[in-house]
């Protein structure tokens, strides 16, 4: 089974799509995401309390901060803003597919875990991601 999830962002920060996928998901088997860009990407982090996105958005901004910092001052690839280069560093060092079992049309998440898309721009953006449900035989 195929499909594709729309997520618009409207800038940095994790977006929750938890109840696009289940509400998509059925049966048993393995679930694959793949997010279609090169400046965003994707999570299973907890969803309970807000401020572990807060904190882990503060945290990837402080470790691998804008073009206009000084100490990124090394960076060339900086045609689209100072937050582009810096974007995709971010989505290089985290995944940008996640596999989750499924089992009797549920996702088999920890009680506190969802999924989200981690944007890395600053810019509102329309990210698609991709997904592929391996059914069990």
């Amino acid at each position: 089974m195929h499909g594709a999830f729309t997520i618009r962002t409207s800038g940095q920060g994790l977006y929750e799509l938890t109840d696009q996928v289940a509400d998509w998901v059925t049966g048993s088997g393995l679930l694959t995401l793949f997010v279609r860009h090169t400046s965003c990407s994707l999570l299973i982090q907890e969803n309970a309390d807000p401020e572990v996105q807060t904190d882990l958005a503060a945290f990837f901004h402080r470790l691998v901060p804008p073009t206009s910092d000084p100490s990124m001052a090394y960076l060339t690839h900086t045609y689209e803003g100072p937050d582009d280069m810096p974007a995709h560093i971010k989505a290089a060092m985290l995944p940008v597919s996640l596999s989750i079992p499924v089992e009797n049309g549920r996702m088999a998440l920890g009680t506190w875990q969802g999924i989200y898309l981690f944007e890395h721009r600053d810019r509102p953006h329309q990210r698609t991601v991709a997904a592929h449900l391996l059914r069990d035989r």
